[in-house]
């Protein structure tokens, strides 16, 4: 029976993301400086405003043709009955004011009044323009900046696939590497690592979240633990074979050295559990010995319980080989160390497993903050562009 791949589904390892984008000028003070100019400009154009104006005639015009001016009595009293009350208060207040006689009936003009609307229009637009192309002007030079983040919290977990590529494991090898490799694809984070053994272990890849990196390594692990091997039933298949195993036998007398393989899988975490992350190994072997271990299994599963490491033990094995008693006594020697037991053909197990995996708490570690500026003045050059085109169409308008 095959282990289903759709029991991973759902399930994800991942890692969290937090973006923080801050935006602040690289020289600040010159929107200080761009400020006062504004402040200095408009205190010039109000003083310029109130000055008395003096009219001075040109020296290259015509001398003016003679006036003949009423009496003063009769002038001043047609000025007083005809002139308006708001110019007589203006020329009052204001030195040099020319006083027009029988303007009154200029100012009730409906067309003068709009028109003088529309020109006051246009001068607070150009006004309001220029100030908006300065203001803009000061921030493009200020070099404003947009600063963002991003921190990310690494999953804590350490996983480590201890793989039995004895003869008698082929059955089931290819079965658990394909779901290993389903996996992987739902890791963000966490570091796995491979260690395969028969008479002795060699480490296909060490602890590493380098996903790609992994993936490429199962891929060729699924290639070559071929159970068509057993029969030899392809020379192809058996040099595959041989080479993913090479250096995990040594005599040629000995195999399935589980209590070997596992402590060595032990050797592969960091010597320190200080740093708080989580350790699992996933254990796969039929509990087939045939030799003389340095490490028995139960003395393994000590080693692992010293470096606080979680064991999933999966049985299985081909049916030439099965043997209920062997099959017991490995689940008794996982679950007394505290491990859990699990049969490789049970379509519980991968979820349970990655589950379990899932559930041990572990403090977050945060990597290193990635920090990028970009200078973003577009904006504030488009502030200023628009301020000085409306300043220019303003002025023609008030020109014309």
């Amino acid at each position: 029976m095959t282990v289903p791949l759709a029991a991973t589904g759902g399930l994800r390892l991942a890692a969290a993301t937090t973006s923080q984008i801050t935006h602040s000028l690289t020289w600040p003070w010159l929107v200080g400086v761009g400020a006062l100019a504004l402040l200095a400009a408009i205190a010039l154009g109000v003083w310029l405003g109130r000055r008395p104006r003096r009219g001075r005639q040109s020296p290259a015009a015509p001398p003016a043709p003679p006036v003949h001016a009423a009496p003063p009595e009769t002038a001043a009293t047609e000025a007083a009955a005809h002139a308006s009350p708001r110019i007589a208060a203006a020329g009052a207040s204001q030195p040099g004011t020319v006083w027009v006689a029988n303007s009154r009936r200029f100012q009730d003009n409906p067309a003068l009044r709009t028109w003088l609307r529309r020109y006051r229009l246009w001068q607070w637009l150009g006004i309001a323009a220029a100030c908006t192309g300065l203001i803009g002007a000061a921030t493009v030079a200020a070099r404003p900046v947009t600063t963002e983040v991003k921190q990310t919290t690494l999953g804590t977990r350490d996983i480590v696939l201890c793989l039995d590529i004895s003869g008698s494991m082929l059955e089931y090898d290819r079965q658990v590497v394909e779901v290993f490799s389903s996996l992987v694809k739902n890791f963000d984070g966490e570091r796995i690592a491979l260690s395969v053994f028969n008479e002795t272990s060699r480490t296909v890849f060490p602890l590493t979240n380098d996903y790609q990196l992994v993936s490429e390594q199962l891929s060729t692990a699924y290639q070559a633990l071929d159970p068509s091997v057993i029969d030899y039933a392809s020379p192809d298949a058996v040099n595959r074979y041989l080479d993913f195993t090479n250096g995990t036998t040594l005599t040629g007398t000995q195999s399935s050295l589980i209590g070997d393989g596992l402590a060595n899988c032990a050797m592969l975490f960091d010597d320190s559990a200080a740093s708080g992350r989580a350790r699992s190994i996933i254990l796969a072997t039929d509990n087939d010995l045939r030799g003389t271990p340095v490490y028995t299994l139960d003395q393994a599963l000590a080693l692992t319980s010293e470096r606080d490491i979680e064991v999933s033990g999966l049985y299985g094995a081909s049916s030439w080989v099965q043997d209920p008693s062997v099959e017991s006594s490995y689940r008794t020697s996982i679950t007394n160390a505290g491990g859990h037991y699990y049969r490789v053909d049970d379509a519980d197990a991968v979820r349970e497993i990655v589950q379990r995996v899932q559930d041990q708490q572990a403090v977050d570690l945060g990597a290193t903050p990635e920090i990028t500026e970009s200078e973003r003045p577009w904006g504030w050059i488009i502030v200023t562009l628009l301020g000085v085109a409306i300043l220019v169409a303003a002025q023609w308008r008030l020109r014309e």
